[in-house]
C-alpha cells in the first residue's frame, strides 16, 4: 500500500502532470520519469527500528553508484535483555559476519530484511515484481513462502528479475528482539519454513536466475545447494554430535550413544504430532525443558574435550580439531569487528544451545508447518471476525487520510506549500514559537511536528482535513481502498481445504525432511558396526610436534566428509569475510567526510520520520 502511493502516484504525478499540461516531448517526459524511478529509494522499517541518518546514507551510497544494486541491507543488531537475547545477539553476528559477507561476496544476499533495508524504485516496478509480491495467497505453498517471510520472498523476486541485493557492514541498526523463549520459538517457526520454500524457489530456478542475474553464477548455485543441504541434515549433525557428547561423558560405546541421542528428538516429534496445533504451547514447554538438559550435556562435553586434550597431551583429534579450529575461527572473526568483539562472550552460550537452535527447533518448525499465523507482536485480545475486519478497515482508512495529508506537507519540498496548507484549528505553545521572525528552513519541522503531535494527542474523533487532497489523489485512494484495504469475503469451504492442503504439504515435507536425517544417521550406524574396516587413519599427533607411530586415530567416511564439507564451508565463508571487511573498510572511508554535503532536509526528514515512528509505533 505504502509503495503504491509512494510510486504509483508521488512518484507518476509530477510527470503525468507534465503530459497533461500540453508537453508534447514524450520522449523526454519518459526519460526523466525512468532517471527518477532510479534514483528514488525507499527506506523499509520496523516501528522499533533504531538508526543514525549516516545508516541510511551508506545504504544510499551503494544504490547510487552501482545502478545493478535494486536492494541493500545493513547490520542489524538484536536489543533487549535476558539469555534469549545474548544468544541471538551471537547468531546474529555470526550469521552478519560470514553468512551474509558470503553471500555478498560470492554472488547476491539473498535476503534484506524488512526491519531495516533500502530498495530501489526501479527495481520494485520491475516487471514480475510488486505484481507478484502483491498477488494474494491461494495456494498452501502460498501461504509459507509469501506471507512467512515477505522480505524475502520479496528479495527471491528481486534476484529473478536480475537485481543484486547487497550488505553494507557499516551500516548500524538496533531492532527488539524476542525476550521470551515462546515467543523466539514462534518467531523462527515462520522463518525456517519460509527460508526453506524460498531457497528451493531459487534453487530450481538456478539456471534460469543465473542467465537473468549476472551476480549469481553457477558456482554460487552450487555454493547454495551445499548450504541448503547442511541445513536440512542439521537435525541429524546434532544428533551425531550429542552422541559424541554421550560418548566422551559417558564413555559409551559409539552406536549404543548414537541410539540415546536419537530417541529424545524421535519422542519429541510423535509429542508434538499428537499436540497438534492446538497445543503448540506444551510444546514450546517441553522444547524448553529438553533445551535445559542439553545445555547441560554440552557444557560436559566442552569440559570433557578440554579434559581430554589435556590428558593425551595433543588437540589433534576429531574432537579437539573441530573445537580448537572453530574457537580460532570465532575469536578472529571477532577481532576483525573490534566494535563487536564483546559479542564472543556470547558465544558459549550460543554453544550449549545448539541442541535447541538446530534439533528441537527444526523439529518444532517443520511439524507445525501448517500454523500460518504469526505468533509475534499480536495482541491476545485482538478482535476477531469480520466485524473486527471492517473496524480495522474503518480506523486504516481514517489513518491513511491523515497521513496523506502529513505526507503532502512534509514531502513536498516548495514553501509555498506550507504557506497554503490548511492549518489546524488549535495551536499548542509549540506551534506559537513559530512566528514569522524565524527563519523559513526551521519553521517546517515545528509545524510539521506540532500537526503530527495534534494528530497523536487527540481522542480518535479528530475532524479530518478533507480540502487537503486533491480529488485525483482522493480518487486514489479511494481506488486503493477499494482494491486492496476491502476486509476479504470469508469462504469456510476454502479455509477448510487450505488448512487441509496445509496439513497435507506439512506432512510431505516433513516427511522428506526427516527422512534424509535418518538415512544420514543409519549410514553412519552401520559405517561405526563395521569398525575399522573402512576407517581412515590418522596418525597421533602431540602438542610438540612429534608424532606417535604406534598411536592412530580412526575417522569413518562418512564423519570425515562430514568436517571435510563443513570445515569447507567455514574456510570459504571466512575468506569471503576478509574480503568484506577490506571492501567496507574501503566504502566507510571513502564516505567519512563527506558527511556535511548531504542535503539538511534529507537529514531533517530522516530524523522527523525516526522521532513520529517512535512515539507512535506508526510502522
Amino acid at each position: 500500500m505504502y509503495m503504491y502511493y509512494l510510486l504509483g502516484w508521488r512518484l507518476h504525478k509530477k510527470y503525468y502532470q507534465m503530459y497533461r499540461e500540453g508537453d508534447d516531448q514524450l520522449t523526454n517526459i519518459e526519460d526523466q520519469l525512468r532517471k527518477a524511478k532510479k534514483t528514488t529509494y525507499i527506506l523499509a522499517l520496523d516501528g522499533d527500528t533504531d538508526f543514525q541518518p549516516s545508516a541510511v546514507m551508506l545504504l544510499v551510497d551503494r544504490l547510487r553508484l552501482y545502478p545493478e544494486v535494486g536492494a541493500a541491507c545493513g547490520r542489524i543488531h538484536p536489543t533487549g535483555t535476558g539469555p534469549m537475547v545474548w544468544y541471538q545477539k551471537f547468531e546474529y553476528a555470526v550469521g552478519h559476519w560470514l553468512q551474509k559477507t558470503a553471500e555478498h561476496v560470492f554472488g547476491s544476499v539473498l535476503c534484506s530484511p524488512g526491519c531495516f533495508s533500502l530498495m530501489r524504485a526501479e527495481a520494485l516496478m520491475s516487471d514480475n515484481v510488486m505484481k507478484r509480491y502483491t498477488r494474494k495467497a491461494t495456494e498452501a505453498s502460498h501461504y509459507l513462502q509469501y506471507d512467512q517471510g515477505e522480505d524475502r520472498w520479496l528479495c527471491t523476486l528481486l534476484l529473478q528479475q536480475g537485481w543484486r541485493v547487497e550488505y553494507s557492514a557499516a551500516s548500524d541498526s538496533y531492532t527488539n528482539a524476542p525476550q521470551e523463549f515462546k515467543e523466539f520459538y514462534n518467531q523462527r517457526r515462520r522463518w525456517g519454513p519460509s527460508t526453506m520454500a524460498n531457497t528451493l524457489d531459487l534453487l530450481s530456478s538456478g539456471s534460469v536466475t543465473a542467465q537473468m542475474n549476472k551476480s549469481i553464477s553457477r558456482p554460487y548455485i552450487l555454493y547454495q545447494t551445499i548450504t541448503m543441504a547442511a541445513s536440512i541434515l542439521g537435525p541429524a549433525t546434532v544428533c551425531l554430535m550429542i552422541a559424541g557428547s554421550l560418548k566422551f561423558v559417558f564413555n559409551l560405546e559409539a552406536n549404543v550413544a548414537l541410539l540415546i541421542a536419537v530417541v529424545p528428538p524421535a519422542v519429541y516429534i510423535i509429542l508434538c504430532y499428537y499436540l497438534g496445533q492446538a497445543k503448540s504451547d506444551l510444546q514450546i514447554t517441553i522444547a524448553a525443558i529438553m533445551s535445559i538438559i542439553y545445555a547441560f550435556l554440552m557444557t560436559a562435553t566442552i569440559l570433557s574435550i578440554i579434559g581430554d586434550m589435556v590428558k593425551q597431551d595433543t588437540f589433534v583429534t576429531p574432537s579437539g580439531l573441530f573445537f580448537v579450529g572453530i574457537v580460532i575461527m570465532y575469536v578472529v572473526t571477532a577481532l576483525l569487528h573490534p566494535h563487536e568483539f564483546h559479542l564472543v562472550i556470547f558465544g558459549f552460550l550460543y554453544f550449549i544451545c545448539i541442541p535447541s537452535g538446530y534439533l528441537l527447533l527444526a523439529i518444532y518448525s517443520m511439524v507445525n508447518m501448517n500454523n500460518v499465523s504469526w505468533g509475534t507482536r499480536e495482541s491476545a485480545n485482538q478482535t476477531t471476525g469480520s466485524e473486527g475486519n471492517i473496524r480495522k478497515n474503518v480506523k486504516c482508512q481514517k489513518l491513511f487520510k491523515i497521513c496523506g495529508y502529513n505526507l503532502e506537507v512534509q514531502l513536498n519540498k516548495e514553501e509555498k506549500v506550507m504557506e497554503n496548507a490548511p492549518q489546524p484549528t488549535s495551536l499548542n505553545a509549540e506551534t506559537k514559537v513559530n512566528d514569522e521572525t524565524q527563519p523559513k528552513e526551521r519553521q517546517l519541522p515545528l509545524i510539521e511536528h506540532s500537526f503530527v503531535r495534534q494528530l497523536v494527542e487527540s481522542s480518535g474523533e479528530l475532524a479530518l482535513i478533507e480540502n487537503s487532497l486533491n480529488s485525483e489523489e482522493e480518487m486514489f485512494w479511494k481506488d486503493l481502498i477499494e482494491q486492496y484495504l476491502k476486509p476479504l469475503e470469508t469462504d469456510k469451504k476454502k479455509e477448510a481445504r487450505i488448512k487441509e492442503d496445509l496439513k497435507d504439504l506439512r506432512n510431505k515435507a516433513t516427511f522428506v525432511f526427516f527422512i534424509c536425517n535418518v538415512l544420514w544417521l543409519v549410514a553412519t550406524f552401520f559405517m561405526q558396526s563395521i569398525g575399522n574396516t573402512v576407517s581412515i587413519p590418522i596418525p597421533k599427533t602431540y602438542a610438540n610436534g612429534t608424532v606417535d607411530p604406534n598411536g592412530k586415530l580412526f575417522i569413518d567416511p562418512i564423519g570425515l566428509m562430514f568436517l571435510i564439507s563443513f570445515a569447507g564451508l567455514l574456510i570459504i565463508q571466512f575468506f569471503a569475510m576478509l574480503w568484506h571487511r577490506v571492501q567496507t573498510l574501503i566504502h566507510f572511508i571513502a564516505y567519512t567526510g563527506t558527511e556535511s554535503v548531504v542535503n539538511r532536509k534529507t537529514r531533517r526528514s530522516l530524523a522527523l520520520v525516526t522521532e513520529f515512528t517512535e512515539e507512535n509505533n506508526f510502522l
